[in-house]
């Protein structure tokens, strides 16, 4: 009883004090003020951005509003404070450090002032080991499947648009090559590597903005095998004077990376005594093995000649000689492992050849060369040894390349004596078996061949794409398209060969009014953007395949796009995570600065939604003040999809878009 009157005397002390400090302080004896409500706002910048599974740090920052203590954010991946082996980890100051498998993953920012306010950024870990060769893969599907930032929703104007460009010395016709966590410039970066018809080759931090150059080599210095007063080849050198190329011929093709060396193999053309007299000198090709990390020759650079067997165009006492001169390098170079030759297994560059402008003599001609060691010539074929022309173009394209390590490739124009026992194949799809000697071992012709021929109308003119194997219907199949329009699907083991009045293929239809440019292919979908002659201008279309109809592809377009391609048509390429947020990105390039096209504009590059064309996402040319732009349009520019951005290669510079910081 009495300790319970004690404790009931102190609190009422204890209480008559806490009052009196409260009217003191002008406050109420009734309670306590309560403390003041903060107004906190966080921000995560970059709010989305893309990275390489298990190499690629990302640095995160924040701004805290609202926070007059300055305590700070805590960090966390997918909901985990600090992050996980799963989803990639997070420091206390915002450094993401992925994790080893591909995904999509949330970075989120709390305020420690006020738990309930935070902020989140979206980051895609890719695993894409590389585009090392033209149009994506062996197949030449033109499809990456491991884009994980850039989507439907992402690729916006607002939020999506140039990030910078890197100056280089001429125009790009061949494709940007992209390769990820290279040991250069004192780390590992992701770069991306650029051919240029001045015969100089650029490696580029594929990220940093603005532009870092880790080197620039010019292919005809004596370091690279060139000799006294070499120049890149005078447009006026070669061709016919339609200016299909303007104003040199350097490096023309699409050079192919070995990641697993180091090694990028590109061919250079160039001249002596020519281009000032205006007189043809004397002319140079050469195979070069570059080294990735630092430019030099891995290797001594091989000078590129030929012979074969035979009574054609050009030829003298029986043989036909590669011609340095009429012989343009257009096709993308290829790359194939594990080729048995002569008993041994070599791992082997293929280079593809057809004309400049159909300048007579030429042919169309494949070189097999040993990677390990370009000096070594291992294969070599000539299309039309007994006759001409049937040159290997595809618009660029390389050789697709089937799992058995056949090469597929497409020949315009010339002569056509196959079916009677020749060895001539003009405007023809060759299966050309690689083990031992390059040989012919099935084809199909169009039975209108001998009409084609006779207007120009080649049946090469596009690219050669295979399609992923089929369970239903006959399991290897691939398509192609010509001047005509038509889109052929051909079966890979039964390639039809030639009959007089029809053709023996699995479908054909009218797709456009011609191909000048090679089809992407993506989740049972082939898009493409052909084109008339110059002057008119083509939809990019998708065709729905279904291998179990009677005909696969549905004749009728499933979406067109809203935008008409001028010539040449455009080349696609698609952008996907898995089978979903698929973009299919093209450029207009129709004012490309020559004299067969006398406009001169910057090039446009378009995203439309892949499920449907008519819903264009973005362009270049929509943002005000020309914040987009590009730089003057090439023909035969391909863009390059990869880690959330996009390259693209003009005139004068490579153009870098992504998401906006």
């Amino acid at each position: 009883m009495v300790a319970t009157r004690v404790r009931r005397w102190v609190f009422s002390i204890l209480g008559f004090a806490a009052a009196g400090v409260l009217a003191a302080c002008g406050g109420s004896s009734s309670g306590l003020r309560s403390a003041p409500r903060l107004n906190v706002s966080v921000a995560v910048h970059p709010a989305g951005t893309s990275v390489v599974a298990g190499s690629q740090i990302q640095q995160f920052s924040v701004t805290v509003n609202g926070d007059p203590n300055n305590l700070g954010v805590t960090w966390a991946v997918d909901g985990i404070a600090g992050g996980s082996a799963a989803g990639g980890r997070v420091s206390a100051a915002g450094l993401y450090t992925p994790p080893a498998s591909a995904g999509v993953h949330t970075v989120t920012a709390a305020s420690v002032a006020d738990s309930t306010k935070s902020a989140s950024a979206t980051i895609g870990v890719t695993s894409l080991p590389g585009i090392t060769s033209y149009h994506y893969d062996l197949a030449r599907e033109g499809a990456n499947a491991q884009e994980f930032a850039l989507t439907t929703t992402s690729v916006r104007t607002t939020t999506f648009g140039k990030l910078f460009s890197c100056p280089v010395d001429g125009a790009v016709y061949a494709e940007p090559l992209w390769l990820p966590a290279v040991n250069i410039g004192g780390g590992p970066h992701n770069v991306i590597f650029v051919a240029t018809q001045h015969d100089s080759l650029y490696a580029f931090d594929a990220d940093a903005s603005p532009c870092q150059q880790f080197w620039h080599v010019n292919l005809l210095d004596a370091a690279h095998g060139g000799i006294a007063n070499e120049t890149t080849v005078c447009w006026y050198d070669v061709g016919g004077g339609s200016g299909d190329i303007q104003p040199e011929v350097g490096v023309t093709g699409t050079p192919v990376i070995d990641p697993a060396t180091n090694t990028l193999y590109v061919v250079s053309k160039s001249e002596t005594g020519g281009c000032s007299t205006g007189n043809p000198g004397v002319f140079y090709q050469r195979l070069h093995a570059i080294d990735i990390t630092a430019g030099n020759e891995n290797q001594t650079p091989a000078p590129i000649s030929a012979s074969v067997s035979g009574a054609g165009d050009g030829s003298s006492g029986g043989t036909v000689n590669f011609d340095s001169q009429t012989e343009g390098q257009r096709p993308g170079l290829a790359l194939l492992k594990n080729v048995t030759v002569g008993g041994s297994i070599y791992d082997i560059v293929y280079v593809s050849w057809a004309s400049h402008e159909d300048e007579f003599p030429y042919h169309g001609w494949i070189l097999g060369y040993n990677a390990a060691n370009v000096q070594q010539q291992l294969q070599v074929f000539n299309a039309s040894p007994n006759g001409g022309q049937g040159g290997i173009w595809m618009a660029g394209d390389a050789p697709a390349i089937d799992a058995l390590g056949n090469l597929y490739v497409a020949t315009g124009n010339g002569t056509f004596d196959a079916d009677t026992g020749g060895s001539d194949y003009g405007d023809s799809m060759l299966k050309v078996n690689t083990n031992g000697a390059l040989a012919v071992t099935d084809y199909f012709t169009p039975f209108n061949q001998l009409s084609l021929n006779a207007v120009d109308e080649d049946f090469g003119s596009g690219g050669v794409v295979l399609l992923p194997d089929q369970t239903v219907g006959p399991p290897h199949l691939l398509v192609t398209g010509g001047k005509q329009g038509l889109i052929y699907l051909v079966d890979r083991d039964n390639m039809g060969q030639f009959l007089v009045s029809s053709d023996n293929v699995v479908q054909e239809f009218q797709a456009n009014l011609g191909s000048w440019t090679t089809p992407a292919f993506w989740q049972n979908a082939l898009f493409i953007a052909g084109s008339g002659n110059h002057g008119s201008c083509d939809l990019l279309r998708m065709y729905q395949f279904n291998s179990s109809a009677p005909s696969p592809f549905n004749t009728t377009p499933s979406s067109v796009s809203t935008h008409c391609f001028q010539f040449p048509g455009a080349t696609p390429v698609v952008s996907s995570s898995g089978g979903s947020n698929g973009i299919v990105w093209a450029t207009e390039v129709g004012c490309y600065s020559t004299a067969a096209s006398t406009c001169s504009s910057a090039a446009i590059l378009f995203a439309y939604d892949a499920t449907n064309l008519t819903t264009e996402l973005w362009d270049s040319s929509q943002a005000l003040n020309q914040r987009d732009q590009a730089g003057t349009a090439v023909k035969f520019t391909v863009p390059t999809v990869a880690n959330g951005k996009v390259y693209i290669g003009t005139r004068t510079e490579l153009d870098v878009y992504g998401l906006l910081p």
